[in-house]
């Protein structure tokens, strides 16, 4: 049997059953077209999530506080109340282990901040100058604070992109403007770019200052809330983390 008897024996048996055939071929077009759409639609979900974990580090350890006991029966007052972990650990720890990259310890609270008429209730973290790295944080305009302003206590700030809207209005230029919280004014260095997140994991409504500043005009304790680490390597992640001296 030569192609062409094949091909017309095919093209009278679609004829001859017409609605059998129209419903074939619709449901390969369909289970075709499903096919397409899940392995694009989990494509385009798992581009998003990367993005998302990249955008925080994907090689980052976060080592909190404990939990705050008393004597006989547990008296828990949450986790990160033992305040156990302090500068000296952070140094310490960036210097001793040699697959660390770099450290950033952080302090942080809620202030309502006042500038030019307008105000607003953001989260005011205390940080050092590697934390750019470690988080992978890009300025938007300005700079970030060097290791040289949080030696000096130095009253700067960087904004993140919602706190810079919401004082100084939708994509200003505030650099050099004066922001105040507590009494204590601070001058505006630099907006980082926008990292997204809504309502309470928004990472751009937070307002970044020289942790020594926090320390020493807001009067925090000198316990750290949270120490993040940049690994070297992810692979290591695990062999750190047994490494690691228990702080609580």
């Amino acid at each position: 049997m030569f192609i062409s008897d094949l091909l017309e024996e095919v093209y009278f048996s679609i004829f001859a059953n017409k609605v059998r055939s129209g419903l074939t071929i619709l449901g390969i077009v369909i289970g075709v077209g499903s096919v397409v759409a899940m392995i694009s639609i989990g494509q385009g979900t798992r581009v998003s999530i990367e993005e998302s974990i990249k955008s925080i580090g994907s090689n980052l350890l976060m080592v909190s506080p404990g939990i705050k006991q008393g004597p006989g029966i547990q008296v828990s007052s949450g986790r990160g109340s033992a305040q156990s972990i302090d500068i000296d650990d952070a140094e310490a720890i960036e210097q001793e282990i040699s697959f660390i990259e770099a450290v950033a310890p952080e302090v942080s609270s809620k202030y309502q901040i006042v500038a030019k008429g307008t105000n607003t209730n953001t989260s005011i973290l205390g940080t050092v100058a590697s934390y750019t790295r470690v988080k992978n944080l890009e300025m938007d305009i300005g700079t970030f604070f060097s290791e040289q302003d949080v030696k000096n206590s130095s009253k700067i700030a960087v904004l993140g992109s919602t706190t810079r809207d919401d004082l100084f209005g939708e994509n200003s230029n505030p650099i050099g403007q004066k922001i105040k919280t507590n009494n204590i004014s601070f001058t505006v260095i630099g907006v980082a770019e926008s990292k997204g997140g809504t309502g309470f994991g928004s990472q751009d409504d937070i307002i970044y200052i020289p942790i020594s500043t926090a320390q020493r005009f807001y009067q925090v304790t000198i316990m750290l809330a949270l120490l993040i680490f940049k690994l070297r390597m992810r692979s290591i992640c695990q062999l750190l983390m047994n490494r690691l001296p228990l702080f609580c």
